[in-house]
């Protein structure tokens, strides 16, 4: 009975294999996956489970072995059976043009067919498979020698444990790349960054670039280093890959069974001797694509971008192809491939040195190159983020001339460890700004300097404020700093700043051209001919933004300091200063222990509000603006109780009744904070016609949602 069952419980860890391999390659081959992720993890865990309680069943095939073992004390090494060959570089396409004319003249051809395929960017690697199951995993190396990583291997989903369908051979060495996809590696350094570890595997970073940073330079760079781990365990977190593009040694078997009476092996691509093969054995395909669809039929992975093309022009049409895809693609290449398809060919061509005459590699321009670091610029965006922007000794990068890249902010500057005079890495991506990566240490001048933050803008002289925990600084003169003028004009015009009607982003961008508006308060020394001069502004659109201009003088406190436009100052700030201060003399004499007392005021925002307004530029922008007649009424006590104090409202969509700055001041003056986002502090939300997604947030958390009828109830109204 007991043997029933374990033969039953044995069939079905068979057939679980089984069925796990077939998801592994409908999901990591063929990006087609046939369950959700639960019914997956279901399999895998009855799979864990049987193994547990029969460890002598667990065979080297099974999917559980990819989740890697114990460290290693060091790799062994490996000598290939076929050496693993490098290819000749074919530069410019004259030079693939020579190599389709010289491959013509010793064939006697006048065409010839080529397999084309990507030169992905990775790492080579042999497989080699015995009897259909995976034995052993190597290295390039040095074309003779590899280190054995087939633990490592076994840990990449994309590589079989175990070859798919029938008829292969006894012996078969599968070469290809293995590699991370882009979308991995920025995911993989998402989580070392948050976790803080390090990512300077053996191979992960270009020799001497940079030390212990926590974020992989690039997929060639993590996919080198993650394969290359002794511990397997860590191999089998990161999200490596692999394409197969050739072959090493081939032996192959009987037909009718699998005990071959003898073997041939055959080189990197060349054909048996036809007579000395058995009368029994399965000859190799007459064409290199017709092997690479057998692999594939065999479940190894074949870049789907492989494709036949006839001579040079065919050659060159599919490299431009290939390099207008190159931005879009989910892996890093550096050129494309073309071996000529017809093995008869290839084994008539034979080979020069250490490689084949019937391969070449047609590189496309690099996307890193090294280069010096001969200073830093800093430039001030929009919002007063200063970022460095390094100046390079120009250099040719993606097909560019690249004399300037950005370094980001000071943290990435200090992770990649970076001095003005160092030997730099500097990468491109298609349109991408180009981009330090990192400083190659061994190169370093002893007269390398220190990259320093500057304490004043560039641009204006203003401090320059670094916040504790930000990596961002930022220039705090916002209503005088040039590079945050049409910014800084545009907040201040805003429908529920001062309401300036008609001063627009286009009219804005005019007047900083024309030098009309240097500062804000220089918008109410406006004249009407200096707006009618401006394009598209007839006389009558000029009157109506003088009359907006005079208009919008007259304001509300709370207004006037949402409209400077300090970091973190939204309406209900500046509403709680407002009535807080009373006044703008008391605000502007407050320190930040001062600030901190305001509700909802904390030490970050009231840092922001102090430095904005210890910043001299700054408060002569104020006082510009005060001296144009910008005023507003002293705040009237409240009247009466205040029913509402304590509670927290939001106003969302269209009112039937008040527009919403209406009902915003009326729950206001009852004691109310009517604030602009929905939080579990939330009160209730008042919702009017066409309400988004404040609504549905507020229904998600269960807070109380009042219509027009609501809110009249809350404001005392019948």
């Amino acid at each position: 009975m007991q043997a029933d069952t374990d033969q039953a419980l044995y069939s079905r860890l068979t057939a679980l294999r089984r069925e796990i391999a077939r998801h592994d390659h409908a999901y990591y081959l063929l990006n087609a996956p046939l369950i959700p992720d639960a019914e997956y993890d279901r399999l895998m865990r009855e799979l864990l489970d049987i193994e547990a309680g029969h460890p002598e069943w667990v065979a080297p095939d099974s999917p559980s072995q990819r989740v890697g073992g114990a460290p290693l004390a060091g790799f062994a090494e490996v000598r290939h059976a076929v050496p693993m060959l490098s290819l000749d570089n074919a530069m410019d396409e004259a030079e693939l043009a020579d190599f389709d004319r010289r491959a013509r003249e010793r064939l006697g051809k006048e065409a010839i067919d080529y397999n084309a395929e990507p030169k992905i960017d990775g790492l080579a690697i042999s497989l080699r498979y015995e009897d259909g199951l995976l034995v052993r995993a190597a290295t390039r190396g040095d074309g003779e020698r590899g280190e054995d990583v087939t633990a490592n291997a076994r840990t990449v989903h994309a590589i079989p444990l175990r070859l798919m369908g029938e008829g292969w051979p006894k012996v078969l060495e599968v070469r290809g790349e293995v590699y991370m996809p882009r979308s991995g590696l920025a995911a993989l350094n998402a989580r070392l960054e948050k976790a803080g570890e390090k990512a300077l595997d053996r191979d992960a970073s270009p020799k001497g670039a940079g030390q212990g940073r926590t974020a992989f330079a690039n997929p060639r760079n993590a996919a080198a280093g993650s394969l290359r781990q002794l511990d397997s365990r860590i191999t089998a977190t990161r999200p490596l890959s692999f394409f197969a593009y050739g072959w090493g040694e081939v032996a192959w078997m009987e037909a009718e069974g699998r005990n071959p009476g003898g073997e041939t092996d055959t080189q990197a691509g060349q054909l048996p001797d036809s007579a000395a093969l058995h009368p029994g054995y399965k000859t190799m395909p007459e064409r290199h694509s017709a092997m690479l669809a057998q692999l594939r039929d065999w479940g190894l992975p074949v870049n789907p971008l492989n494709a036949l093309v006839q001579g040079a022009a065919g050659a060159h049409d599919y490299a431009a192809r290939i390099l207008a895809l190159r931005d879009a693609l989910d892996y890093d290449i550096d050129g494309a491939v073309f071996k000529v398809d017809r093995l008869a060919d290839q084994q008539a061509l034979g080979f020069v040195a250490r490689a084949p005459r019937w391969a070449v590699a047609f590189k496309f321009p690099p996307e890193e190159e090294l280069t010096e670091l001969l200073g830093v610029d800093w430039q001030v965006g929009r919002t007063g983020a200063l970022t460095p922007v390094a100046r390079l000794a120009p250099v040719h990068v993606g097909g560019v001339v690249v004399s300037n890249a950005t370094l980001h902010n000071m943290d990435q500057i200090r992770q990649k460890d970076v001095r003005i005079g160092d030997t730099v890495i500097v990468r491109r991506a298609g349109d991408v700004i180009p981009e330090i990566v990192g400083s190659v240490a061994e190169r370093r001048p002893k007269d390398a300097r220190e990259i320093l933050a500057p304490t004043a803008c560039p641009v204006c002289g203003s401090h320059v404020e670094q916040v504790e925990g930000e990596a961002v600084a930022r220039c705090t003169g916002g209503l005088y700093c040039p590079a945050q003028r049409r910014e800084a004009i545009r907040h201040f015009a805003a429908r529920r700043a001062m309401d300036i009607d008609g001063l627009g982003e286009k009219i804005i961008a005019q007047l900083d051209e024309a030098g009309r508006v240097k500062r804000l308060d220089d918008l109410y020394r406006l004249k009407l001919d200096d707006l009618a001069a401006l394009d598209r502004m007839a006389e009558k659109s000029a009157r109506n933004l003088l009359d907006a201009l005079e208009k919008s003088k007259h304001t509300t406190l709370a207004r006037f300091l949402y409209a400077l436009g300090i970091r973190e100052v939204g309406e209900a700030t500046a509403q709680a200063l407002a009535r807080h201060f009373g006044g703008l003399e008391p605000l502007l004499k407050a320190d930040i222990d001062n600030l901190m007392q305001v509700a909802d005021v904390g030490p970050v925002v009231a840092a922001h509000i102090n430095g904005f307004f210890a910043e001299p530029h700054n408060r002569e922008v104020i006082d510009g603006l005060l001296a144009a007649g910008i005023h507003w009424d002293a705040p009237a006590e409240p009247v009466g109780a205040q029913p509402l104090a304590g509670k927290t409202y939001v106003i969302t969509g269209t009112l039937r009744d008040m527009t919403r700055d209406e009902a915003r001041v009326a729950l206001e003056a009852l004691g109310a904070k009517v604030t602009d986002s929905v939080s579990k502090k939330t009160t209730a939300v008042i919702a009017g016609e066409a309400a988004g997604s404040k609504l549905a947030k507020a229904t998600m958390l269960g807070i109380p949602v009042l219509d027009d009828a609501g809110l009249a109830d809350l404001l005392g109204g019948d």
